[in-house]
């Protein structure tokens, strides 16, 4: 497919009239083309496309109904033929009335372009330049960011269930790419009979003892068929399919290969208490989605996919105007950044990298407001001295014996001097050792007191409940630990509790995507997909916004019953 760039033209005077007389309060579709006009512009999706072959239809158009799409809530089906018979939809994208549209495979192949040359994000880049010309953001101000969990588009599977499914997956690529070759390796009468049918499908048996039978037998026909694949005799672009890739990881990180005391061959599955298993965040849970990750958040929340962060402006309605004039409305807390990443990656690793996409865009607030996942001693440091950024956010609390129980020495008793690398405890006792280390690839400070002051102090118990009967510690380097002093100490103040609660706003974000766009389910399969899913939802939610806000509509801030209203009215 090749692209000709050309603007998106005029309105066409018919389809203005009809629109305006079906919409004469406008609509957001209208309110976008008026307001912005030529957002998209197909220029900048260039790369997607060659210059040579049958002409393409406009990407930024395609681009324009994806975000009404998602802003309405359609599938690609349903938004194909909005184009075609909605007066709105028309007026927006300065279509005759007679225009018959598209098809709606046109669409997923659309996304399928950008996915491939790395332009998830180009869209919603383009909507920030046009609101950072018109003065709705720019540097600056507030911002506040918080993260939800992502599920996704593929089926939850345990670890016996991935084995098989993995098979299955492998045996219907050879199958098709090399069907008569996989007929001389295996039985394909027995093998069909084990999965022919999708592994979630039928009822896995009750017992321990047949389910680890089962699992070695996937095992086994899982390393039979590799090794039949990479046999001289094989075809040699059988290794290179990626469902073979995806069966042989699969095969390392759930199956230990060994041999018995009789030089046999052993199968079994990798059990975490013995041979041990990779961690979560490299560990496949799908063959066919090796993006998506098992992760969990808090006691109760354990899901199978990504997560996702989003970062808007916080002024509209923060300070309120203190006289009855009529001031034209602040503009509306609008979504600048967008970060879709796998689920095993912390909130607080994400912080930098949100920091950096700002300042490239030139939107860096003043002041960032977080949620208590996302800060560390190193990001508070880091973020004040990189991008010169105020983050107001909960330090990591004292996570000692002491501190959760609130009674004992907890970490703040003891005195520190740096200078002479010693720390004091409470009953006036030196340490005995300092020793600098790394844990988790972060650098601390390990401090050990010595069993002459430890065993006859009479605050003992108070400080440590170690069988040892000393206390330790483990602090940061200097600059790292007193920052998280000085904010530990902040945040219990009102000033700056009473300051915080603006972060509150953005759970209302998340709860606005997750009603409109269902942001908090994936689309697609893999997660250049779900990014490009997640940046179409932002900006649906700031069109959203934004119509209210020209139309002076404010949205709701909460939902209130009928019978809360009448109990309000009966009250007054």
């Amino acid at each position: 497919m090749s692209m000709q760039p050309r603007p998106l033209g005029q309105v066409p005077e018919q389809t203005m009239l009809v629109a305006r007389a079906a919409f004469p309060k406008g609509s957001l579709p209208m309110s976008v083309r008026d307001q912005l006009g030529e957002v998209f512009c197909d220029e900048r999706f260039a790369a997607a496309f060659g210059v040579r072959g049958a002409p393409a239809t406009s990407p930024g158009v395609l681009a324009l109904v994806t975000a009404l799409q998602y802003a309405e809530g359609l599938t690609d089906r349903q938004a194909a033929q909005m184009v075609v018979r909605a007066i709105d939809w028309k007026y927006c994208l300065g279509l005759e009335l007679t225009d018959t549209g598209f098809d709606y495979t046109v669409l997923s192949k659309f996304r399928a372009r950008l996915v491939e040359h790395g332009l998830e994000r180009v869209a919603f880049d383009l909507l920030l330049a046009a609101l950072t010309e018109k003065g709705l953001v720019g540097a600056g101000g507030k911002a506040r960011t918080d993260s939800t969990h992502v599920i996704s588009a593929v089926r939850d599977l345990n670890r016996l269930e991935l084995a098989g499914e993995s098979v299955r997956a492998a045996l219907e690529v050879l199958a098709v790419a090399a069907p008569a070759w996989l007929a001389t390796v295996i039985d394909i009468g027995e093998w069909a009979q084990r999965y022919g049918a999708r592994v979630d499908s039928w009822r896995l048996p009750s017992s321990q003892a047949k389910r680890d039978r089962l699992a070695q037998v996937y095992g086994t026909d899982a390393a039979r068929l590799l090794r039949a694949v990479w046999s001289p005799t094989a075809p040699a672009w059988l290794a290179q399919l990626p469902a073979i890739e995806t069966l042989r990881q699969v095969l390392v990180q759930n199956y230990h290969i060994g041999v018995d005391a009789r030089g046999r061959e052993v199968i079994k599955q990798r059990q975490a208490d013995d041979e041990g298993l990779p961690p979560a965040r490299t560990r496949i849970t799908s063959p066919y989605d090796l993006d998506t990750r098992w992760a969990a958040k808090g006691d109760d929340l354990f899901w199978n996919g990504y997560k996702v962060h989003l970062t808007e402006t916080c002024h509209a309605g923060d300070d309120p105007p203190t006289d009855n004039t009529t001031a034209t409305p602040a503009a509306p807390n609008l979504i600048i950044n967008v970060a879709t990443t796998e689920a095993t990656v912390p909130d607080v690793k994400a912080t930098t990298g949100i920091h950096a996409d700002l300042a490239e865009h030139g939107l860096l607030p003043d002041e960032h407001y977080l949620d208590a996942g996302y800060p560390s001693a190193e990001t508070i440091t880091t973020a004040l001295d990189t991008y010169r950024v105020q983050m107001i956010t909960p330090a990591s609390r004292d996570t000692s014996p002491q501190a959760r129980a609130g009674l004992g020495f907890a970490k703040n008793a003891f005195t520190i001097d740096w200078a002479l690398r010693q720390v004091t405890c409470p009953q006036g006792n030196t340490s005995l050792n300092w020793t600098p280390a790394s844990q988790r690839d972060t650098e601390v400070i390990v401090v050990k007191f010595g069993s002459d002051a430890c065993d006859p102090c009479p605050a003992r118990t108070q400080c440590t409940t170690s069988q040892r009967g000393r206390r330790q510690l483990t602090l940061r380097p200097q600059e790292l630990h007193e920052a998280l002093a000085r904010n530990r100490a902040q945040q219990d103040s009102k000033d700056w509790q009473h300051t915080y609660a603006l972060r509150a706003g953005v759970e209302g974000t998340i709860s606005q995507a997750i009603a409109i766009t269902g942001i908090r389910h994936a689309r697609y399969r893999g997660l250049p997909k779900t990014r490009l899913q997640h940046a179409f939802t932002a900006i649906a939610l700031n069109l959203i916004r934004l119509d209210a806000w020209w139309n002076r509509q404010p949205l709701d801030r909460t939902r209130t019953s009928h019978l809360t209203r009448l109990d309000y009215t009966l009250a007054a």
